[in-house]
């Protein structure tokens, strides 16, 4: 970063207080379970405006006991990425959770908004363990009723760049 572009960020009467506006490291430890929740599932924040400042997006965990599932719901208009540290996921999506697709540690799911999902541990024996990131501040969980279908089909992920 240029020093001009440092000059511009900051007012000559008001400068930025950069130790209390600058970046933030949340212990592990200390998120907060205080968030909109959806059975199945604990959801943690770690990032959002209350407690570090930011803007345009919410971060936290989810973690979701052995061989168990989610009820199914959808996050409104945020998009949402999950991230799989530990443990196997797998995603149920659609109208009837008519689809399925599993990822494993250092995948990445994208949920798209309004998209109806449930997250199933897909392991009989150990947590799944992930990080979720929204592109917004709401805590918007809209829990549904879905009769979900017997046999979903799966969905492989195929690049649509690098075909």
């Amino acid at each position: 970063m240029s020093a001009d572009h440092v000059h511009d960020e900051t007012d000559h009467n008001h400068p930025i207080d950069w130790r209390e506006h600058g970046v933030k490291v949340i212990p592990g430890d200390s998120l907060d379970p205080n968030t909109a929740q959806t059975p199945g599932m604990n959801r943690a924040t770690a990032i959002d405006r209350a407690r570090a400042g930011a803007e345009k997006i919410w971060a936290g965990t989810v973690v979701i006991h052995a061989n168990a599932k989610t009820g199914a719901h959808h996050h409104g208009d945020l998009e949402s990425i999950i991230y799989v540290v530990k443990g196997r996921a797998r995603m149920r999506w659609g109208e009837k959770l008519e689809y399925v697709a599993e990822a494993g540690p250092g995948d990445f799911i994208f949920v798209p908004p309004y998209v109806p999902h449930q997250e199933i541990n897909a392991n009989a024996d150990e947590t799944l363990e992930c990080v979720v990131v929204r592109s917004g501040q709401e805590p918007i969980v809209v829990n549904l009723d879905i009769d979900p279908v017997e046999k979903p089909e799966g969905v492989p992920w195929i690049d649509p760049i690098h075909r």
